[in-house]
Protein backbone atom coordinates (compact mmCIF):
# COMPACT_ATOMS: atom_id res chain seq x y z
CA UNK A 1 0.00 0.00 0.00
CA UNK A 2 1.12 3.87 -1.10
CA UNK A 3 1.97 6.27 1.94
CA UNK A 4 -1.61 7.71 3.26
CA UNK A 5 -2.02 10.18 0.56
CA UNK A 6 -2.72 13.95 1.55
CA UNK A 7 -6.54 13.60 0.73
CA UNK A 8 -6.42 10.90 3.55
CA UNK A 9 -4.75 13.13 6.03
CA UNK A 10 -6.63 15.76 5.81
CA UNK A 11 -10.30 13.35 6.33
CA UNK A 12 -8.54 11.97 9.21
CA UNK A 13 -7.23 14.94 10.66
CA UNK A 14 -10.75 16.13 10.39
CA UNK A 15 -12.29 12.90 11.66
CA UNK A 16 -10.35 13.38 14.80
CA UNK A 17 -11.65 16.88 15.75
CA UNK A 18 -14.73 15.57 15.13
CA UNK A 19 -14.38 12.65 17.18
CA UNK A 20 -12.98 15.17 19.65
CA UNK A 21 -16.26 17.13 19.99
CA UNK A 22 -18.44 14.03 19.79
CA UNK A 23 -16.86 12.65 23.09
CA UNK A 24 -17.33 16.13 24.90
CA UNK A 25 -21.20 16.00 22.96
CA UNK A 26 -21.88 13.05 24.79
CA UNK A 27 -20.16 13.03 27.94
CA UNK A 28 -21.95 16.33 28.82
CA UNK A 29 -25.42 15.75 27.36
CA UNK A 30 -25.74 12.20 28.10
CA UNK A 31 -24.73 13.19 32.06
CA UNK A 32 -27.24 16.02 32.23
CA UNK A 33 -30.77 14.81 33.29
CA UNK A 34 -33.46 14.38 30.41
CA UNK A 35 -35.55 15.88 33.06
CA UNK A 36 -34.50 19.62 33.38
CA UNK A 37 -33.25 21.80 31.02
CA UNK A 38 -29.05 22.60 31.53
CA UNK A 39 -28.42 26.22 32.65
CA UNK A 40 -24.27 25.38 31.76
CA UNK A 41 -22.98 28.53 29.37
CA UNK A 42 -19.97 26.04 28.84
CA UNK A 43 -22.62 23.18 27.52
CA UNK A 44 -24.47 26.09 25.17
CA UNK A 45 -21.21 26.82 24.25
CA UNK A 46 -20.63 23.24 23.45
CA UNK A 47 -23.95 23.17 21.14
CA UNK A 48 -23.64 25.59 19.62
CA UNK A 49 -19.73 24.50 18.72
CA UNK A 50 -21.95 21.08 17.03
CA UNK A 51 -24.19 23.56 15.34
CA UNK A 52 -21.49 25.17 13.08
CA UNK A 53 -19.80 21.31 13.15
CA UNK A 54 -22.93 20.19 11.50
CA UNK A 55 -24.06 23.37 9.31
CA UNK A 56 -20.33 23.81 8.11
CA UNK A 57 -17.91 20.95 8.67
CA UNK A 58 -19.86 17.99 8.44
CA UNK A 59 -21.83 18.98 5.40
CA UNK A 60 -18.63 19.90 3.56
CA UNK A 61 -16.94 17.04 4.19
CA UNK A 62 -19.94 14.77 2.93
CA UNK A 63 -20.32 16.95 -0.48
CA UNK A 64 -16.30 16.47 -0.98
CA UNK A 65 -16.70 12.63 -0.53
CA UNK A 66 -19.55 12.57 -2.74
CA UNK A 67 -18.26 14.80 -5.10
CA UNK A 68 -15.30 14.12 -5.45
CA UNK A 69 -14.29 10.80 -4.01
CA UNK A 70 -17.15 8.53 -4.10
CA UNK A 71 -17.79 8.67 -7.95
CA UNK A 72 -13.59 7.71 -8.33
CA UNK A 73 -14.48 4.72 -6.06
CA UNK A 74 -17.59 3.58 -8.10
CA UNK A 75 -15.39 3.97 -11.44
CA UNK A 76 -13.23 1.76 -9.82
CA UNK A 77 -15.40 -0.64 -8.50
CA UNK A 78 -15.94 0.15 -5.17
CA UNK A 79 -19.18 0.93 -5.48
CA UNK A 80 -20.62 -1.24 -2.23
CA UNK A 81 -18.51 0.52 0.14
CA UNK A 82 -19.89 4.13 -1.55
CA UNK A 83 -23.56 2.98 -1.06
CA UNK A 84 -23.35 2.21 2.23
CA UNK A 85 -21.31 5.85 3.07
CA UNK A 86 -23.78 7.78 1.01
CA UNK A 87 -26.91 5.98 3.10
CA UNK A 88 -25.38 6.76 6.46
CA UNK A 89 -24.47 10.58 5.13
CA UNK A 90 -28.50 10.91 4.12
CA UNK A 91 -29.36 9.30 7.27
CA UNK A 92 -27.09 11.71 8.79
CA UNK A 93 -28.66 14.83 7.07
CA UNK A 94 -31.44 13.96 7.88
CA UNK A 95 -30.88 13.89 11.92
CA UNK A 96 -29.12 17.06 11.10
CA UNK A 97 -32.43 18.35 10.01
CA UNK A 98 -33.78 17.50 13.29
CA UNK A 99 -30.84 18.57 15.31
CA UNK A 100 -30.50 22.23 14.09
CA UNK A 101 -33.26 23.69 15.12
CA UNK A 102 -33.33 22.10 18.80
CA UNK A 103 -29.64 23.23 19.14
CA UNK A 104 -30.05 26.68 17.76
CA UNK A 105 -33.19 26.51 20.42
CA UNK A 106 -31.06 25.33 23.24
CA UNK A 107 -27.93 27.86 22.41
CA UNK A 108 -30.56 30.96 22.62
CA UNK A 109 -31.68 29.26 25.81
CA UNK A 110 -34.91 28.78 24.45
CA UNK A 111 -36.13 25.46 24.50
CA UNK A 112 -38.81 23.84 26.29
CA UNK A 113 -38.25 19.91 28.84
CA UNK A 114 -39.89 18.35 25.67
CA UNK A 115 -37.56 19.89 23.91
CA UNK A 116 -34.65 19.07 25.38
CA UNK A 117 -35.68 15.63 25.81
CA UNK A 118 -35.84 15.67 21.67
CA UNK A 119 -31.94 17.41 21.32
CA UNK A 120 -30.80 14.76 23.77
CA UNK A 121 -31.75 12.00 22.22
CA UNK A 122 -30.69 13.35 18.88
CA UNK A 123 -27.51 14.67 19.73
CA UNK A 124 -26.90 10.75 21.06
CA UNK A 125 -27.76 9.28 18.38
CA UNK A 126 -26.17 11.36 16.37
CA UNK A 127 -22.47 11.03 18.18
CA UNK A 128 -23.48 7.20 17.41
CA UNK A 129 -23.46 7.06 13.87
CA UNK A 130 -21.07 9.47 13.32
CA UNK A 131 -18.25 7.82 15.41
CA UNK A 132 -19.38 4.58 13.45
CA UNK A 133 -19.22 6.03 10.40
CA UNK A 134 -15.70 7.61 10.90
CA UNK A 135 -14.53 4.13 12.13
CA UNK A 136 -16.12 2.95 8.66
CA UNK A 137 -14.08 5.73 6.77
CA UNK A 138 -10.75 5.08 8.84
CA UNK A 139 -10.89 1.23 7.84
CA UNK A 140 -11.99 1.03 4.26
CA UNK A 141 -12.41 4.37 2.40
CA UNK A 142 -9.34 5.90 3.76
CA UNK A 143 -6.70 3.15 2.61
CA UNK A 144 -8.63 2.99 -0.62
CA UNK A 145 -8.01 6.36 -1.33
CA UNK A 146 -4.47 5.83 -0.65
CA UNK A 147 -4.19 2.54 -3.10
CA UNK A 148 -6.68 4.86 -5.75
CA UNK A 149 -5.33 8.10 -6.20
CA UNK A 150 -2.05 8.60 -7.82
CA UNK A 151 -0.11 12.20 -6.70
CA UNK A 152 -1.11 14.50 -9.01
CA UNK A 153 -4.85 13.90 -8.50
CA UNK A 154 -3.90 13.87 -4.44
CA UNK A 155 -2.50 17.07 -4.39
CA UNK A 156 -5.02 18.72 -6.92
CA UNK A 157 -7.78 17.49 -4.24
CA UNK A 158 -6.33 18.40 -1.45
CA UNK A 159 -5.53 21.71 -2.54
CA UNK A 160 -9.46 22.48 -3.33
CA UNK A 161 -10.12 21.00 -0.32
CA UNK A 162 -7.86 22.98 2.09
CA UNK A 163 -9.26 26.04 0.16
CA UNK A 164 -13.13 25.21 1.00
Amino acid sequence: MNQPRQVSRLLDEEHSASLELLGQLEQRVGRASSRALPSDPDLCALITRFIHYLAGDLARHFEFEEDELFPRLVESGDGDIVALLSDEHDAMRELSGELLPLAESAARGALDVPGWQALRRAVLEMVERQVAHIQKEAMALLPMLDDLLDDDTDQRLALAYAAG
